[in-house]
């Protein structure tokens, strides 16, 4: 009998103010609001998710306050946990087919942020 081992996903963080690279395969935006200072053409995007950012109430309450990033985690979990973002992620997938999914976000802190939160999202599907 042979066990066939769960594939997973390769899904990758950027700071939308870090230069692309060959080898982030499908890249998209996963911020409500376009990063300052950034153009399209440099930010090479193949989608821009807007709908699976956090709310804007989300936004507005965390403020990338530290001491709020635990409370933030779980309430953007739950938003992510609606049926319509849901399939919104599984269509994000889908699109990327196979390639690696880079998350392009413009927040400062490289792991408290929603790119950080929506790719444990997309992990566990």
């Amino acid at each position: 009998m042979t066990t066939k081992k769960a594939s997973t996903r390769d899904i990758v963080l950027q700071r939308a103010y870090d230069d692309p690279t060959p080898h982030d395969g499908y890249r998209v935006l996963v911020d409500r609001f376009w990063p300052r200072g950034r153009s399209k053409d440099v930010l090479k995007l193949d989608d821009w998710a807007r709908d699976l950012a956090p709310s804007a109430d989300l936004i507005h309450w965390y403020g990338h306050v530290p001491e709020r990033w635990p409370e933030f985690h779980k309430r953007y979990l739950a938003e992510l946990g609606a049926a319509e973002q849901r399939e919104r992620m599984h269509a994000l997938l889908a699109a990327a087919g196979k390639q690696r999914i880079t998350l392009v976000y413009g927040a400062r802190a490289p792991t408290e942020n929603q790119a950080f939160v929506l790719r444990e999202a997309l992990l566990a599907m």
